[in-house]
């Protein structure tokens, strides 16, 4: 699970907001003490509707432990694969990013760049559980994390006990159908978990080539860093046939992890994840 700087606090500049840290004596984040959310149900997923930018946590640029980031000028077309974490009670009734109090038991994220609020839809990669959160904090601000999830969505996701899980996020977007909301999906409960496809083995795909000879350097730049699980996968579905430079497979996080700190010391960054 994540340990991230900060209840969010933010510093509102023309172009620039600084989240300072908070509450550093805080003990170790985790779930709720009693061990489970009140009740006998998870909540249910929200209603994806149209909502104007929040005040606060809007950017257009902030900054982070000297890093800046670029707060999304709207979510359409929004889609990544990566890692997401999840964060709970150190964190729970402190101020969000759009400065909404945080409820580790609502359905709700934080993510760097995107609109405060959005809606995302949240895949578990590995056991095919989707969800729909809203997002309106910022974070995760770990390296190689994409998205940090309240501890109601990880639950919901089965990646508590784990910290961590391999996802797709796609942003919902309204505006290919302006005023239509979204129809409301189904609660989920503790015995009756979020809708789930049958997932495939997962790869780290790290080029994709028209020319076959351009493939296979790559494959040998990977092999002479000590990477032997690279091959290349010849996708005749494309015309003309493109050969596909995958590692894998890809069983959990950790692997992953140490995946893309050797494709950096390769100067190879932001490895897709696919499925197979």
């Amino acid at each position: 699970m994540t340990f991230r700087n900060a209840a969010t606090c933010l510093l509102a500049c023309t172009c620039l907001v600084v989240l300072a840290a908070c509450g550093a004596n805080k003990p170790k984040d985790g779930p709720p003490r009693t061990g489970a959310a009140p009740g006998s149900t998870l909540p249910a997923d929200p209603v994806p509707r149209p909502e104007p930018r929040a005040k606060y946590g809007n950017g257009p640029v902030y900054e982070v432990l000297g890093k800046r980031y670029t707060v999304m000028p709207d979510a359409t077309g929004y889609r990544e694969r990566g890692v997401a974490s999840w964060y709970g009670e150190k964190f729970h009734g402190n101020l969000t990013s759009n400065r909404e109090i945080y409820n580790m038991y609502a359905m709700t994220a934080a993510h760097k760049s995107l609109p405060l609020p959005s809606y995302v839809r949240v895949r578990n990669l590995s056991n095919g559980r989707t969800i729909i959160v809203r997002v309106n904090d910022r974070g995760p601000f770990v390296h190689n994390r994409i998205i940090d999830l309240s501890y109601a969505a990880a639950t919901k996701l089965d990646m508590v006990g784990s910290g961590t899980a391999l996802v797709e996020v796609e942003a919902i977007s309204f505006d290919a159908q302006p005023g239509v909301r979204a129809q409301s999906p189904p609660a989920a409960t503790a015995t009756q978990p979020p809708r789930a496809d049958t997932p495939g083995k997962l790869y780290a795909q790290v080029g994709a080539f028209g020319n076959r000879d351009n493939a296979d350097k790559r494959l040998a730049l990977l092999r002479s860093g000590g990477i032997g699980s690279a091959f290349i996968h010849q996708d005749t579905s494309s015309s003309p046939a493109l050969y596909r430079v995958r590692v894998g497979p890809i069983f959990n996080v950790d692997q992953y992890d140490l995946l893309v700190t050797e494709l950096a010391k390769l100067d190879i960054n932001d490895p897709i994840i696919v499925n197979d």
